[in-house]
């Protein structure tokens, strides 16, 4: 799956274990009503983040997964989350008002 916003919060990587470590940040969507969206990062992935800031326009690839968990009390719990596997700046971002002239070449006169 795909979505494109901007960056809204980068976080540093977290080291879990020595064997996982995680990498989070939330992204706004250019939707109507735009969304905050938590995504991770894991393992060598984490870095993928470093060429980014917060403000980017960019666009994620990502899986959605899902596990189960047992407290415990013995209560089983579900979980989600969106691991993100590619990330790269969105260089096809509309322009607004705001952003100076549009210039059109293909005006008729």
């Amino acid at each position: 799956m795909e979505v494109k916003g901007t960056l809204k919060v980068v976080n540093t990587t977290q080291v879990v274990s020595d064997k996982f470590s995680k990498r989070e940040f939330v992204l706004t969507t250019n939707d109507m009503y735009p969304q905050d969206i938590l995504f991770q990062l894991t393992q060598d992935k984490c870095t993928l983040l470093d060429m980014f800031k917060v403000g980017d326009k960019v666009e994620v690839s990502f899986n959605l997964r899902g596990r189960e968990w047992t407290n415990p009390q013995g209560e089983v719990k579900y979980f989600n989350s969106l691991e993100a596997w590619k990330i790269f700046k969105d260089t096809n971002v509309e322009h607004n008002a705001t952003d100076g002239p549009v210039e059109n070449d293909n005006l008729p006169f």
